[in-house]
């Protein structure tokens, strides 16, 4: 059986064709044999596979058994819930992942945050439905933004929302970090020790937290200014989203953005035209998946051919009998 490595799907989307990718990809089939990552890793999957660059398919435990040559899950993405990444430890195989679109995700919350303080949505419905009113909008100076978790997706926000706020302008963050005040401060911002803060006295609400848990609920979103906007460019099971399109039904916040697509929990806001989905690719761009897949490309092969690679999300893996056999001594 020859090696293989798997490839995540969006290796067969044509939009993301680079010479970059085309190259990467030559590089790693003098490696191992490349395939298509199946929707699920089960134990059929198993045979001769060293390597799987991943998207968002699910990693049976029974994959990590089967699999006797299998080195390293590379996560094309920074989401790992699918990963059994605890698992993949005991079983001597490293989990990375590519935090490469911090910018491009910082972007996305800035031109979702002028957006919505420009009505350009709402402008857009109406001029296309024959209505050709003037509305009110707002202005980025001396407005107020909120950005509920701090980590390096929240930095890169409030480095660039900061000169847009003005000298009147707040920016608000809140963490569970221990350093949160500090880190506040460097960027100019203020932290407050309750989220609740956040939701009364901002005029826009971002959310930059990892997990699936529901953080917001109806009692926030009631908490909110009328006129206010809600951004949500990490993850959609973040917001109670019953809630949401309750809340805003009832005019108690204006927008609800969601980088996730209108099916599943979120078929609810389907043709609203003051809750924006945008289909998960808030951290997409052309630059930034040439960055992914060479950060993925490298690690692969680093696995591969025994060096350490970046970004382990397990890194007990390092003492495991079985990596200390394949990996080079520095």
């Amino acid at each position: 059986m020859p090696n293989k490595i798997l490839l995540a799907p969006i290796f067969q989307n044509a939009r993301f064709d680079t010479e970059e990718r085309r190259e990467g990809l030559n590089k790693l089939a003098q490696l191992a044999d490349l395939e298509m990552e199946p929707t699920e890793l089960t134990e059929d999957n198993a045979d001769g596979v060293v390597g799987v660059i991943a998207s968002s398919a699910l990693v049976h435990p029974g994959f990590y058994q089967a699999a006797e040559k299998l080195r390293i899950i590379s996560r094309w993405g920074v989401g790992y819930e699918n990963t059994n990444y605890e698992i993949a430890a005991q079983h001597g195989v490293f989990v990375t992942i590519a935090p490469e679109h911090m910018v491009t995700v910082a972007e996305y919350t800035i031109a979702q945050w002028m957006a919505t303080l420009k009505r350009v949505y709402t402008l857009n419905h109406l001029s296309h439905g024959g209505d050709f009113s003037i509305i009110r909008t707002y202005e980025t100076n001396g407005s107020t933004l909120g950005l509920y978790g701090f980590g390096r997706i929240g930095q890169a926000v409030a480095t660039r929302a900061k000169p847009l706020l003005g000298n009147e302008g707040r920016l608000l963050v809140y963490d569970v970090r221990s350093d949160i005040q500090e880190l506040a401060a460097e960027y100019g911002a203020i932290a407050v020790d309750d989220p609740m803060v956040l939701f009364r006295e901002s005029d826009t609400v971002s959310l930059h937290v990892a997990g699936d848990d529901v953080i917001v609920n109806y009692d926030c979103l009631c908490a909110m200014k009328p006129h206010g906007s809600l951004i949500n460019p990490s993850r959609g099971n973040l917001v109670d989203d019953q809630s949401v399109n309750r809340a805003i039904c009832e005019e108690r916040l204006y927008y609800y953005v969601v980088d996730d697509p209108v099916n599943g929990p979120r078929e609810i806001h389907k043709d609203h035209p003051r809750i924006i989905c945008t289909n998960h690719n808030a951290g997409i761009t052309l630059e930034s998946a040439i960055r992914l897949d060479l950060r993925t490309f490298g690690q692969v092969t680093d696995a591969i051919q025994g060096r350490k690679p970046a970004h382990i999300l397990n890194p007990d893996v390092l003492d495991h009998p079985r990596v200390k056999t394949f990996l080079k001594t520095e």
